[in-house]
């Protein structure tokens, strides 16, 4: 059932239940006496307003005008005419009190106070018609009117909450998915793009005197913007799985394409999937930043197990570049990466012309470790 339906189920039960009951005090009226259709009349406005506010604001979730003083006026001009009819009129308009105390009132309070509506109805219907069972049946409409209509809006209620919270998820489930796309477009892209670039202008110097070694960089140039426009086609699919040991390899290689000298020492053991791209990232993005933001001559990647986690550690001697230490979303990122995985990544100068990327997650440590 949609927040509409259960809200117009509510309306229409509501509507039935406030005008059905009143309408039958309009019985008086054939009496033909004016006293008696002046009290009626006017009670039945007296009872009406305040429950129609009341209903009102029910609907719409929240409290009504002038509150508890539309309850208290209502509750009083339920009962106020009983003395002055033959037969009264609380009979026909405690209903509608019935649902305003079960809907605005604590149930602590409004299930013994419908209770003794009930019971003083029993009571006025075996004065007049004493009738155990009839009085009985008549004072059940009173409690069973008004669980019924509380019912009802609270589940128009309930629906509409539900419906507004499943909004909520699904923009957060886009902007998530945004926020995914951006981060990897940043990490993928960022890193090929830095290697087209070194790669180009490698190129570039060497076409000159060296065409064979310029031809096999601009061969590799070509690879990796094929392997970026792969990236791209990955992250649109939200399918991006990379390993450690293959973005090592291609991190050194990147590395000393640009003249820097390059170490890896990756201890053997195995990792969850989500702990491995964790670090397989680390190291992207850590080359990345070295290769933009450094001056570095050398780095040194390494991995090592320790109790039941995995570090990964990269320093470069390149700190006391122009843009030391400034990694920016990268490292934002990566830290995203690492707490999804279950660790925590930082990052910092840690001596004189030093910077080390620090990655750490859980492991599942092989035998060989």
């Amino acid at each position: 059932m949609t927040s509409s339906s259960a809200l117009r189920l509510a309306t229409w039960l509501v509507a039935a239940v406030s005008v059905g009951f009143p309408a039958l005090c309009l019985v008086y009226l054939l009496s033909g006496r004016l006293d008696i259709a002046v009290i009626v009349l006017t009670s039945l406005a007296a009872v009406g307003v305040p429950h129609f506010l009341n209903m009102r604001a029910a609907l719409r979730g929240v409290r009504p005008p002038l509150f508890p003083l539309t309850i208290i006026l209502q509750a009083v001009f339920t009962y106020l005419p009983d003395p002055y009819l033959p037969s009264g009129l609380s009979g026909l308009t405690a209903q509608l009190l019935a649902c305003t105390l079960l809907i605005f009132v604590p149930l602590w309070a409004s299930v013994p106070l419908v209770g003794l509506m009930a019971g003083l109805q029993f009571a006025a219907i075996m004065t007049s018609l004493p009738v155990p069972v009839i009085a009985a049946l008549y004072a059940l409409t009173i409690p069973v009117v008004g669980i019924m209509v509380a019912a009802v809006v609270r589940l128009a209620l309930v629906t509409g909450a539900l419906e507004e919270a499943r909004a909520e998820l699904a923009e957060a489930a886009v902007l998530k998915e945004r926020l995914r796309i951006s981060r990897d477009l940043h990490d993928g892209l960022g890193h090929s793009l830095t290697a087209i670039a070194l790669k180009g202008d490698l190129a570039g110097r060497l076409i000159d005197r060296d065409p064979g070694t310029a031809r096999s960089e601009v061969g590799d140039l070509v690879k990796v913007a094929r392997e970026a426009a792969q990236e791209v086609r990955q992250v649109a699919r939200g399918y991006r799985e990379i390993s450690l040991s293959g973005e090592t390899q291609r991190a050194v290689a990147l590395l000393e394409a640009s003249g820097v000298a390059a170490q890896a020492h990756l201890a053997p053991g195995a990792l969850p999937r989500p702990s491995e791209e964790a670090l397989a990232w680390g190291v992207r993005e850590g080359v990345t930043n070295v290769l933009r933001h450094s001056r570095a001559t050398t780095c040194t990647i390494t991995t090592s197990f320790g109790a039941g986690t995995v570090r990964l550690e990269i320093v470069n001697d390149g700190a006391g570049g122009s843009a030391t230490g400034t990694p920016g979303s990268g490292l934002a990122g990566l830290r995203e990466r690492a707490a999804q995985a279950g660790g925590d990544a930082s990052a910092g100068p840690v001596e004189a012309g030093a910077f080390l990327l620090v990655v750490e997650v859980p492991a599942v440590k092989g035998d060989g470790s």
